[in-house]
């Protein structure tokens, strides 16, 4: 029963920033674990959460953890952003709150068979929805170097992304890399020695820039903000987690646009632009799991919680 004990990051903070109605309507657009869902539907009277991931494995196992609020849930099989869609099919015109995690969920990390991990042998996928087309692979073996290394540079952070790049490109020629060890395998082989010794997994930048790119990750983020302001009621709560820097400064940007009101040059006596805000910031900076919880779960350090509320 695992997955019962299954902690979600910043759970807490995430209830309380949703500030429930019993009677409301919810997203939780990544529902994986299903751990926000089940404190979301424990909440409910009369509600109703619509619980949307990507990845069917999650949504077949919430039939068994969101068992006993299952007539209160609906369970969609789709990508998070694509939310203004959703609510359109279950005709719905707006919610009440919206809960997107945007981390990679734990059963695709400690499942080896998806290629998510750089510590386990298995074949280069990536993908959180097995139904879609590109892989890992084809982006290791297909994509010009020039391509992987802006993607390795830009979306991994990788100072040594030229280096790996590069490697990978003249590994390839000889046979393709077709599995996650022996893709750390070249990337090991394309650092100095010194970053081999650092704490961090070598590979693990990497491997985080070649998943965004398999599951085109961050414009994700910036068309879910887009999509889903519009859809949130007056007095709706937007909640969103991220992990790294690039997915934070596309919800900070994201959010601060919404929250700005005239845009008419300062030096102008009167608004002519009449723009107002959409949304109110709940807090000017974002929310950090506790050292608990960092010490309990280290998959949180690098969380970060932004909350918005509907004007």
């Amino acid at each position: 029963m695992s997955e019962f004990t299954h902690r979600p990051v910043m759970l807490e903070e995430c209830i309380e920033g949703l500030d429930i109605r019993p009677d409301g309507i919810y997203l939780d657009g990544t529902l994986g674990r299903a751990g926000h869902s089940r404190e979301i539907a424990k909440r409910l009277s009369t509600g109703r959460l619509i619980c949307v991931d990507r990845d069917q494995a999650a949504l077949d196992a919430a039939q068994e953890r969101l068992a006993p609020w299952l007539d209160k849930v609906e369970l969609v099989h789709s990508n998070f952003d694509q939310v203004d869609q959703i609510l359109d099919r279950l005709s719905l015109p707006g919610v009440d709150g919206m809960l997107f995690d945007l981390g990679v969920s734990s059963p695709q990390l400690d499942d080896g068979s998806r290629g998510f991990s750089y510590m386990a042998d298995a074949p280069l996928d990536m993908r959180m929805d097995r139904e879609e087309g590109l892989t890992a692979a084809e982006i290791v073996n297909g994509w010009p170097q020039e391509e992987l290394r802006r993607i390795i540079s830009q979306y991994g952070e990788e100072r040594f992304a030229p280096q790996i790049a590069r490697a990978i490109v003249r590994r390839r020629v000889d046979r393709p890399i077709s599995t996650t060890l022996e893709l750390v395998e070249v990337i090991r082989s394309a650092m100095p020695p010194k970053a081999l010794r650092e704490k961090q997994h070598p590979a693990k930048r990497t491997f985080q820039a070649i998943r965004i790119a398999v599951n085109d990750e961050l414009a994700s983020v910036d068309r879910v903000l887009q999509r889903a302001v519009p859809r949130l009621n007056r007095g709706g709560r937007l909640a969103v987690i991220t992990f790294h820097s690039l997915e934070d400064r596309i919800v900070k940007t994201g959010l601060a646009g919404f929250a700005r009101g005239c845009t008419c040059p300062p030096d102008f006596p009167v608004c002519v632009c009449g723009r107002t805000p959409d949304v109110k910031l709940i807090h000017k900076k974002p929310i950090l799991p506790s050292e608990r919880e960092i010490e309990e779960n280290p998959r949180a350090r690098s969380a970060k919680l932004r909350l918005a509320e509907k004007l």
